[in-house]
């Protein structure tokens, strides 16, 4: 994608993820209920749900753009792979952040080396490991090719998160879908409001939060991408020059 092309791209996905934003400010402080237990520090659960969620997409779409540049080793792919990284690193650190700020009333303690927690922070110890792995390889295709490779393995650490609390005790609570009996852990951190309209707005919030993000994600990823274009230009005209002098 060119850069023109990439100009008007951003323009748009920027508007929509500002309009986003306000649209899931407004649903977690104006029209989601008040959690009977943790009262309205529970309104954070939104947040982060849906930073998790990007988070993982982010590193899904990391590993995808490592597969094809593995298949084919193209510059875009590894732009693309690069980008979303640094924009999921991001959503995972806003996710344990706002994770602790919800495990304190929920669980009486900042942090808690569960398995989950655990292994969220070898996922982002792992991923933050993979820029350092760029910094030491100079060559641009083997870089690459590493690069595409260490994301791909990476996506393990992502995965292995997810189950966690499906297969060991822990005191994270499940949000979505079920658990293997010997799994099921402590319920502190579940939702309790009244089933019904109030249950219906908690469910509406938590889609609009998840489409919201996934919009931030969109925009803040092509401007990435857009920066790193603009990059590589730069890289390529001070070449040029550098030749043109030296001819000279």
């Amino acid at each position: 994608m060119t850069i023109s092309r990439l100009n008007k791209v951003v323009s748009v996905l920027n508007v929509l993820a500002l309009l986003a934003l306000i649209i899931s400010i407004a649903t977690i402080f104006l029209y989601a209920p008040v959690e009977r237990t943790m009262g309205n520090v529970q309104r954070i659960f939104y947040f982060h749900v849906g930073t998790a969620w990007v988070g993982s997409i982010a590193f899904f779409v990391a590993l995808v753009a490592g597969i094809l540049y593995l298949r084919k080793p193209q510059r875009r792919w590894d732009t693309l792979a690069l980008s979303s990284v640094e924009v999921g690193l991001v959503f995972l650190t806003v996710t344990t952040a706002a994770g602790s700020v919800w495990g304190k009333p929920a669980w009486n303690t900042w942090w808690e080396w569960s398995p989950r927690l655990t292994l969220i922070t070898i996922a982002w110890l792992t991923y933050a490991a993979y820029f350092m792995l760029r910094g030491a390889i100079e060559e641009e295709e083997r870089r690459g090719r590493f690069a595409a490779v260490y994301v791909i393995v990476a996506f393990v650490s992502i995965i292995l998160a997810y189950v966690s609390i499906r297969i060991w005790r822990d005191i994270h609570p499940v949000v979505f879908g079920g658990t293997l009996e010997s799994a099921q852990g402590a319920a502190e951190g579940l939702q309790d409001i009244e089933p019904g309209l109030a249950s219906m707005k908690m469910g509406i919030t938590l889609m609009v939060n998840v489409v919201s993000f996934s919009l931030i994600y969109a925009a803040w990823l092509v401007n990435r991408m857009r920066l790193q274009l603009l990059q590589d230009e730069v890289a390529s005209l001070k070449m040029r020059v550098a030749a043109r002098l030296q001819g000279g």
